[in-house]
């Protein structure tokens, strides 16, 4: 037995709210404040679900779309790195490594719409519309088929919002995500009434950039921000009740977030960490950039948590020799990372330290990071240099959570395997939610 009992169904939609925590929505629709979702909810499956390692929402929505992990994917995290010549660099749809979910809907003769997943920019060449994700920077440049951009740029369409609004001006801040959030619905209206299709996806980016910013303000219920943040899930909440309604008959519908939310307590800076501890030298004065590391550096760590070792052969000025000696210094660090406490109250920062061959199999392996640490809730690991201390408060006072994502979908009963749920199962449940058979080598759990 899969995630469902079998039942075929032909046109399935998906909504998208990206870091909406279950909890959060438990507890506001319990409270009445979001009553389509509250009487939605009783009308299926709501589930929690974990989402990804490390948990970034590039690199769960990536999971989400291919059903595997991401050494068979490509996308490890929000940036990344070429080893040799080193380089740093953002994953986009061109390093996605396999086929997508609307890739494979495609070939089997499927017509999708999908707008603004993340991952999804630039646009891949699709039986339908693809509107790409928050990479792209040029509504000129955002669709597949090409033609729809004018159209888009017409209606006001915003990728998304100005996230330096979040830290300069929480006024404007809102009023860009009220804008956003709206012409988005409006685009995604349109193209579901204008348009034939068989799977339509919309992702709502506007949740998980109130979250960064504003979570601590909703949580200590902060009398300038706080019916404005919750107004903002009321008008998702409204349209998923209004979308409820107006699909036909034998239409399925799935609501998911890729990851939960809670309040920052600490920025932490690895980098800082492997810098005092000796692991990471720099030439001279004060670096820039990673590329200015010493040729004696030992490791290096890039956002979120993850560790690489200068290893010889693979890093372009590796020191540590692949035999015993790269096993030592990882273990050295590993259970130096678990030792790290808050400077102000003792708390401890790591929860565990993956090590790659733990959680990675596929055949971008080799990209992956060596360590991949998880912290505590309310400890965002960072990649920055030129830190003053290990930790610090900044602008960001909400950080993404691995257990605490959400699904649901409606008519169905959901029962994962061994009580676990994550967000690749649903790459194979959507495929056969569509009535095709799921390819092999998928790490998801499939219907039968």
């Amino acid at each position: 037995m899969g995630l469902f009992g079998r039942r075929k169904k032909a046109k399935v939609v998906v909504i998208g709210i990206d870091g909406v925590a279950h909890s959060f929505l438990k507890e506001q629709a319990g409270k009445g404040n979001l009553p389509h979702l509250a009487e939605l909810f009783q009308q299926g499956s709501f589930r929690r679900m974990n989402s990804v390692i490390p948990t970034v929402s590039s690199v769960a929505w990536s999971s989400y779309m291919t059903g595997v992990n991401p050494a068979k994917h490509n996308i490890f995290g929000f940036v990344d790195r070429v080893a040799d010549p080193f380089d740093i660099f953002i994953p986009t749809a061109r390093h996605m490594g396999c086929q997508t979910l609307w890739e494979l809907l495609s070939r089997a003769g499927k017509r999708v719409i999908v707008i603004n997943v993340p991952v999804t920019y630039p646009p891949r060449d699709v039986n339908g519309i693809l509107i790409g994700g928050f990479l792209g920077t040029d509504i000129n440049k955002i669709a597949y088929p090409p033609s729809l951009n004018p159209r888009l740029k017409e209606m006001e369409y915003r990728i998304d919002v100005d996230a330096w609004m979040g830290r300069k001006d929480k006024e404007k801040f809102f009023q860009d995500l009220f804008f956003t959030l709206n012409k988005r619905i409006e685009v995604a209206d349109y193209l579901m009434e204008k348009e034939p299709w068989d799977f339509f996806q919309l992702h709502i980016m506007e949740s998980d950039r109130v979250n960064h910013f504003l979570w601590a303000q909703w949580e200590d219920g902060d009398p300038r921000y706080t019916d404005r943040f919750l107004a903002l899930y009321q008008r998702v909440d409204d349209y998923v009740g209004n979308l409820s309604q107006q699909l036909g008959e034998g239409v399925e519908l799935v609501v998911l977030s890729d990851h939960g939310f809670c309040r920052v307590k600490k920025e932490v800076y690895l980098n800082y960490w492997l810098e005092k501890e000796g692991y990471l030298l720099f030439n001279q004065g004060i670096p820039v950039s990673l590329k200015e590391m010493s040729p004696a550096t030992l490791a290096y760590s890039l956002v979120p948590g993850r560790v690489f070792i200068n290893l010889k052969g693979r890093e372009a000025m590796g020191q540590v020799e692949p035999d015993g000696e790269y096993e030592t210094i990882r273990k050295e660090i590993r259970e130096g990372l678990l030792t790290l406490t808050d400077p102000d109250t003792g708390e401890k920062i790591i929860d565990r330290v993956w090590l790659r061959d733990e959680i990675y199999d596929g055949p971008f392996f080799p990209q992956a990071a060596d360590l991949i640490a998880i912290p505590h809730d309310g400890y965002d690991l960072k990649g920055n240099l030129n830190q003053l201390a290990l930790t610090f408060l900044g602008d960001l006072v909400g950080m993404h959570t691995y257990d605490d994502a959400s699904l649901f979908i409606k008519n169905r009963e959901i029962v994962p395997k061994d009580n676990q749920l994550g967000i690749t199962d649903l790459f194979p449940t959507l495929v056969s939610m569509m009535n095709l058979p799921v390819p092999e080598g998928i790490d998801g759990r499939s219907l039968i």
